[in-house]
């Protein structure tokens, strides 16, 4: 949706006002000049945590799911404002989901054997004072929904936030920890430094209070982490397919991907980010794209001058991740009307705006044989990552080979990408997918340890 800059502006500097964080950041709950001292913070935190029930954890969680749902827009607008990056619509749409649908305590559960022997338990347990690294792309959706997480376990979290969204993060660190005070729980259960660096997440990694790190971001950040000698949980890139077969519902399938792909300005990792498509569908989706879904076909010379401005170089433009179809095009001096929605156009699957996860609405679709053609190519695109996949088909053996052939975290099939966070689907949202570790989408029963409590040829009373 378009978006009112003077607004944006006004909004930002009443809120930055009322919060003085442009000026003295340290004033606020949970922010610390050094990160040693954040740590130190978090960890007198825990212990309170840790010996609360799981009622009061609940309640710290209730209180701040409902400044969630009254700060959306406000973080929203924030968000859009710092990073450039991103429409404010969806944004508080992420927010609103975070509030409703991200699980708490009721994730935290218990398995019991009993038999002649006696009884044996199962439980989670907290590991303690989390490290977390958090991107721009989604800062506020990301803090919030893993402190949620985080604290129904019974941890506290150490943020090292990406720099270029540090504003709207310690206003959502500052909310948290408002929460748990007005709640009845104690300070600074969610913790981060006034200027977050390279330096900062080194000492956050190796500090000996932090026994487990959560990344969220690119190849390289969750390479450090698991690099660390600690245990740590990565959220590393993908480059999503959408596979459309001959089978599909194409009308339905070109509305569901470009709603999707467009969705935040493409910036979930989760998003579309191309289409493998049997060849007999490719111009009739190709036609819903331009005609019914507000998409631009851009002619070989743009792809071409695309290429030499998103890929600047031969690397990622991050001025342009995020922004919306009519400002990317306007970078290469092509101007449209506003309700454009997406870039579309055909190319092999080598073509650097395919190949490339991007991050932004430009969306190539790539000509296949048949299904196996497509299949394999789907398969290359997402380049092993095993992050997210998508599939447009009504033939259930297709799906089938295909889900395990892309053995992604995520398949969605036969809808849009978002509808694997809870928008349209069922299951729980979240903004920290950890394919390369394992984990896959994570919730509070992510950010624990198994505990096994054992009483011998007792309390078994069949």
């Amino acid at each position: 949706m378009p978006i009112n800059e003077n607004l944006v502006q006004e909004i930002v500097q009443e809120v930055m006002a009322k919060m003085q964080i442009a000026d003295a950041p340290s004033g606020k709950h949970g922010i610390f000049k050094e990160m040693n001292d954040a740590v130190a913070a978090a960890k007198k935190a825990q212990v309170e945590v840790r010996n609360m029930t799981m009622d009061q954890r609940e309640k710290i969680i209730t209180c701040l799911r409902g400044k969630i749902r009254e700060n959306a827009e406000v973080l929203a607008r924030m968000g859009v404002d710092e990073t450039g990056m991103g429409n404010v619509g969806d944004k508080i749409l992420k927010h609103q989901l975070v509030a409703d649908k991200t699980p708490g305590t009721e994730d935290i559960t218990t398995t019991a054997w009993s038999g002649d022997r006696g009884l044996t338990l199962i439980e989670m347990g907290p590991f303690g004072v989390i490290g977390a690294i958090t991107p721009c792309t989604n800062p506020s959706e990301t803090v919030l929904c893993n402190t949620i997480g985080m604290l129904a376990a019974g941890n506290t979290v150490v943020f090292n936030p990406h720099p270029a969204a540090i504003k709207t993060t310690i206003y959502a660190i500052n909310m948290v920890n408002e929460a748990s005070i007005e709640a009845g729980g104690p300070d600074n259960i969610a913790c981060t430094v006034e200027e977050p660096t390279m330096e900062t997440s080194a000492i956050m990694m190796k500090h000996k209070d932090i026994p487990l790190i959560v990344a969220t971001g690119g190849p390289g950040v969750v390479t450090a982490v698991l690099s660390s000698g600690k245990r740590g949980i990565g959220a590393g890139a993908g480059n999503p397919p959408a596979l459309v077969d001959e089978t599909a519902d194409i009308e339905k399938a070109a509305r569901d991907i470009i709603n999707g792909c467009t969705f935040d300005n493409n910036l979930p990792c989760i998003a579309e980010k191309e289409v493998v498509a049997v060849s007999s569908v490719v111009d009739e989706l190709m036609h819903y794209f331009i005609n019914d879904n507000d998409c631009y076909l851009a002619s070989e010379e743009e792809q071409k001058k695309l290429v030499d401005v998103v890929l600047k170089g031969g690397r990622l433009n991050r001025k342009c991740v995020g922004r919306d179809a009519p400002t990317l095009l306007s970078m290469i001096g092509v101007k449209v009307p506003q309700n454009i929605r997406c870039i579309v156009f055909e190319g092999p699957k080598e073509h650097p705006l395919i190949s490339e996860e991007l991050m932004m609405p430009i969306l190539g679709v790539v000509r296949a044989k048949d299904f196996d053609d497509a299949l394999e190519q789907a398969v290359w695109l997402e380049h092993g990552n095993r992050h997210s996949a998508h599939i447009h088909s009504k033939n259930v053996d297709r799906i089938t080979r295909y889900a395990k052939a892309i053995d992604t975290a995520i398949l969605v099939k036969n809808g849009p990408s978002y509808a694997a966070l809870g928008f349209g689907g069922e299951g729980y949202p979240t903004f920290t997918i950890a394919s390369r570790t394992g984990e896959g989408l994570t919730a509070a029963h992510t950010f624990t340890k198994s505990r096994r409590c054992v009483m011998s040829d007792a309390l078994c009373i069949r």
